[in-house]
């Protein structure tokens, strides 16, 4: 490569053109400002002064209120040393937040742990039920990640799900990527940040939450009353009563904005309300007069309340909600900011540790470096948080959905690493002057250092990351590392990919490569653009699957003198962007289908079937077409709602039971009606309803149809003990593998169970074999198997695994088979071991990065595969005339008498092909001063393999017989079986005469639509059209001819 990254380790690498930097970031979930109100200066406590070609941040003063923690009331002096080639030093006497180094002498009241523990405790002085974060992985289809603090209540907003407490408080963990360019570039943009939220699920509503929130505000967590202000919706005068009647907020103080800023909608349709703001001003010395909420170098939002007191019809119009509901928003980072005092959420105790450890790996000090290093240290410090809490829910990196989200995050952390110049343990490999490598050093890893930090904190926001510590260093780790190689690989790509651009131009007389050619030329790139020009496709190729920053590409690209379309690149960003959004920002809570409009009106559905298998039940509701209707007859397709069933529905990794339902009969034993339902599938549908979905049979259903309704017993027998089974597998893999084997999904099929689960590597065989004999064992031990209701915090209590990624309430299932397994589980079991009656492994293998499959049949369907093997090795035992016993010594030796008679008859097509290639001895002439022997001819019917033998042979002869240097092309074609082989042997003066056989049966080959290489004394080649067979050896013959200089 012309420029190696070595070279660009020690250049300041130029900013990023063409960068939408969005500021100010509305709180996840709540009124999206217009990107026109966002795009201000990030800082509220820095203003921007220019020098020597970059941007620096000197502090600007801000006053703390006496209200505030004297720890933070401190006067300094900073002077600030720029980069220019003076040297100059420009001091400020200012009253600046302290730096976040002086962390150890910060007021302990105002930490990250002790704001989280005022926030709630306030609530639920206030009666709220305090619940614990939900995973990052929602059980919502319609987001891949949990990006708000309501996400988890979603399904009460709806009325899908009866609240479990009228109150309740959290704080919740969430992800955002949908702007992850602005991490870093902005105060206050993360893609990891915790939401403290109160709700209220039509209990209190406006009076309460605003009262309560400027109580918390201004006496628990001391902001001075007038460093507040209030927005509200322009027309909710409700609001603006409360704030100023109640409270006691100044109207100067409150402002009412449009919809785009203060009224939240779930969507087109559904619940929405009004909300109101209130937003911390750095600078109330600039006065009431004129203020606008949305300049980001004064105010700061922090806490949002949204009245969801309407639902929106079809037709745009409002209707008061039955119930209406408070949802709020308080993000810690912000709070944190405002009461430690410092520039940034950055610099607060939430994230700064992170922040210093990774600049004593990169050996530079945070607060004297330039801005780009801040910047990365920055990604680094945010990043960080939001993987390994991804990791410690189950989300490993992959290339689909959630798993790439996290791979996204972990690649853009390794590159800053890299760039920083952070080598492996946590070193620095070029002084750490931030102009680091990208590629880095092979084999290095970083990020177990990083994350290792990340846990040491995280103890007071989720305890389950310290638990899954270990399993979180592993995968980050492999991770890095396959990245490192990624990024390797890409660094040959970009050499390809401009000597690609290169030749393009000098071949098409200026024509430009990619960008130009797919109508994306490189315009505003001024006189570069009439010469070689790398594609915006390929830049974003490079960055986004290899990891490449831009500023390195460019900078590459300009040495070799190839010009880089950035508009394309930001084009192809926008695109991703918009996929990025569409993906992860949006909660949809818009009540359209059919069964949540039946969830607010039907009673939930009693499920009796575990301990009967038949049961009568009214209809309640028939489904068909996607439209409810009041009768089915032959033929059609339904989903039918009874009051009560004994079929499973689909959940927890079982699939629904099968079955049928049959309309009683009426006096006389006359059928009313007749109608007869075949049930191939249950489901589950919001408010608890089970939606039974089958065909009509015979007759007609009708809605008040009393039915009976039967389970297929010998299906419900094999999902039984294929679920029991799954148990007692996830507890011998922990046995044998060890405790941090956790599962990452399962299916409980009538035909098969499937388990995945969290392991760095492939079983082995042994270890296969050892799994499979435990879990029969306990099948022989006949081990009972009890089902018991008790209180979630008891279950745990006693040792209970909870299943990944299921949600539960206050009172959980737990099955138990007394000291072999325990677990939370709402499935159908066997209730005795012995009537699963065998297991049998089927495969084990990868199914993603850190994640194994494993496949198993139990019970009858063992019993059938058993019976099948048996039937197989019967009728081979009779076919070879031996014992079942002896099969496998006979099959050896039939596999070693067949390899000895293929080489036998390989042996001889060589002979054969080499006795005939004799006959092609005197149709070699000689071409060139140097006399050579040429010898280019089809030899038909024969084998690659002898086809070689032959040329070699033929090479040899020409060779002996008058001493001469010899060129021998030979080839061969089946038109029968589509085939083409050719083989070129040079002798070593044809090779120094610049002939290359790799070449010359290359360039054949493609004529007969294949490829093919090799040395450039001797090559191979095939191809798929025999019928071009003559054309490819006349164009060989010519090339031999010319070079030879015939």
């Amino acid at each position: 490569m012309a420029t190696s990254w070595r070279l660009l380790l020690h250049r300041s690498l130029p900013s990023t053109r063409g960068c939408h930097v969005l500021v100010g970031q509305s709180p996840p979930h709540r009124c999206v400002r217009p990107l026109s109100r966002l795009a201000r200066p990030s800082s509220p406590s820095w203003r921007h002064f220019a020098a020597a070609d970059r941007h620096r941040l000197v502090p600007r003063s801000l006053s703390p209120s006496p209200a505030l923690p004297s720890s933070s009331r401190r006067v300094s002096v900073r002077a600030t040393a720029d980069a220019s080639s003076d040297g100059a030093t420009q001091a400020t006497v200012e009253a600046p937040p302290p730096p976040p180094a002086a962390a150890a002498a910060m007021d302990p009241s105002v930490s990250g742990s002790a704001l989280r523990r005022k926030f709630l405790d306030f609530y639920a002085a206030r009666h709220h039920a305090v619940l614990p974060s939900a995973s990052l992985v929602p059980d919502d289809p319609t987001v891949l990640l949990t990006i708000a603090g309501m996400l988890p209540f979603k399904p009460v907003f709806l009325g899908q799900v009866p609240p479990s407490v009228p109150r309740a408080t959290t704080s919740q963990r969430c992800v955002r990527t949908n702007d992850v360019e602005n991490v870093g570039r902005t105060a206050r943009h993360h893609t990891f940040f915790e939401m403290l939220g109160n709700f209220s699920f039509g209990d209190y509503f406006k009076q309460e939450a605003c009262q309560w929130a400027w109580q918390l505000a201004t006496q628990e967590f001391g902001i001075p009353a007038e460093r507040i202000w209030i927005s509200v919706f322009r027309e909710d005068d409700e609001a603006y009563s409360i704030w100023t009647d109640q409270v006691g907020v100044a109207p100067e103080r409150i402002q009412r904005l449009g919809e785009d800023d203060n009224f939240w909608a779930s969507g087109a349709t559904g619940p929405c309300g009004p909300c109101s703001e209130l937003y911390y001003d750095f600078h109330p010395e600039r006065g009431l007069e004129g203020a606008d909420l949305g300049d980001d170098t004064r105010f700061i939002e922090f806490y949002n309340l949204v009245f969801m007191e309407s639902n929106r019809r079809d037709d745009g119009s409002l209707e008061p909600l039955h119930k209406k509901n408070i949802d709020t928003g308080l993000g810690l980072e912000r709070l944190a900011q405002i009461l430690q005092q410092v520039p940034s959420n950055y610099e607060t105790d939430l994230i700064f540790p992170i922040i210093q450890r990774a600049a004593q790996l990169a050996g530079v000090d945070y607060h004297s470096s330039d801005e780009r290093t801040k910047r990365m240290l920055k990604v680094i410090g945010d990043h960080a948080r939001a993987v390994v809490h991804l990791v410690a829910d189950g989300v490993n990196p992959s290339n689909i959905g959630r798993g790439y989200v996290v791979r996204r995050l972990v690649r853009r952390l390794v590159r800053m690493g890299r760039l920083l110049g952070i080598n492996a343990g946590g070193s620095s490999s070029e002084g750490g002057n931030g102009n680091g490598s990208a590629a880095g050093a092979s084999g290095s890893a970083f990020l177990p250092v990083i994350a290792q930090q990340v846990i040491a904190m995280s103890a007071d926001i989720n305890s389950g990351v310290a638990v899954r510590a270990e399993r979180i260093v592993e995968e980050l780790r492999r991770e890095e590392e396959r990245f490192t190689a990624t990024l390797e690989r890409g660094e040959k790509l970009l050499d390809d990919l401009l000597d690609h651009a290169l030749a393009a131009a000098a071949g098409a007389g200026g024509a430009t490569h990619g960008a130009a050619a797919d109508g994306a030329g490189a315009e505003g790139q001024g006189e570069a653009a009439s010469g070689p020009v790398l594609s915006g496709r390929d830049v974003f190729v490079l960055y986004d699957t290899f990891g490449f920053p831009v500023e390195i590409t460019e900078e590459v690209a300009r040495e070799r003198g190839v010009a880089v379309d950035l508009e394309g690149f930001e084009r192809e960003m926008a695109a991703q962007r918009r996929q990025s959004q569409a993906a992860h920002s949006a909660i949809k809570l818009a009540v359209g289908s059919v069964a949540a409009d039946l969830a607010g009106q039907l009673p939930e559905t009693e499920f009796v079937g575990y301990t009967c298998l038949a049961s009568s039940s009214p209809v309640l509701a028939l489904v068909g077409q996607g439209k409810v209707v009041e009768r089915a007859a032959v033929g059609q397709e339904v989903d039918v709602v009874l009051a009560r069933t004994p079929f499973y529905a689909e959940g927890g990794g079982q699939i629904g039971d099968w079955g049928h339902m049959r309309v009683a009969q009426g006096e006389g034993g006359a059928q009313a009606g007749g109608g007869v339902v075949r049930v191939r599938d249950v489901q589950r549908a919001g408010g608890g309803l089970w939606l039974h979905r089958g065909v009509v049979e015979e007759g007609e259903v009708c809605v008040g149809d009393e039915v009976e309704a039967v389970v297929d017993e010998e299906q419900r027998l094999r999902s039984q003990a294929h679920h029991t089974a799954t148990h007692l597998l996830q507890s011998a893999l922990r046995a044998v593998l060890g405790p941090d084997v956790a599962q990452a999904g399962s299916l409980v099929a009538f035909d098969r169970l499937r388990f995945d689960f969290h392991f760095p590597r492939a079983l082995a065989p042994a270890e296969v074999a050892q799994v499979e004999a435990m879990v029969n064992a306990w099948i022989a031990q006949g081990a009972a198997v009890t089902a018991t209701v008790m209180p979630i915090d008891d279950a745990k209590a006693a040792g209970a695994i909870a299943m990944f990624g299921e949600k539960y309430g206050d009172e959980v299932r737990v099955i138990d088979v007394p000291g072999i397994s325990m677990e939370l589980c709402g499935g159908t079991h066997v209730g005795n071991t012995a009537a699963i009656r065998a297991f049998k492994v089927l495969s084990e293998a990868g199914i993603a990065a850190g994640v194994r499959r494993m496949e198993a049949v139990a019970g009858a369907a063992a019993v059938e595969l058993l019976n099948q093997w048996d039937g197989v090795l019967k009728t081979l035992s009779s076919s070879l005339k031996v014992k079942a016993e002896e099969v496998p010594s006979r099959v050896a030796a039939l596999q070693d008498e067949l390899r000895a008679a293929r080489t036998e008859a390989d042996s001889l097509r060589g002979e054969l092909a080499v006795a005939r290639a004799q006959l092609l001895l005197g149709e070699a002439v000689s071409v060139g001063e140097m006399g050579c022997r040429l010898l280019v001819a089809e030899l038909p019917g024969v084998t690659a393999d002898a086809l070689k033998t032959a040329a070699e042979s033929l090479s040899a002869r020409l060779a002996a017989a008058d001493a001469s240097p010899s060129a021998v092309v030979l080839a061969s074609g089946s038109e029968d079986e589509g085939k083409v082989a050719i083989v070129a042997v040079l002798s070593p003066e044809v090779v120094k005469a610049g002939v290359n056989a790799g070449k010359l049966v290359g360039a054949m080959a493609r004529v007969c639509g294949g490829g093919g290489g090799g040395r450039p004394n001797f090559a191979q080649a095939g191809g798929r059209q025999p019928e071009k067979l003559q054309e490819a050896l006349a164009l060989g013959r010519g090339k031999l001819v010319k070079q030879l200089g015939a």
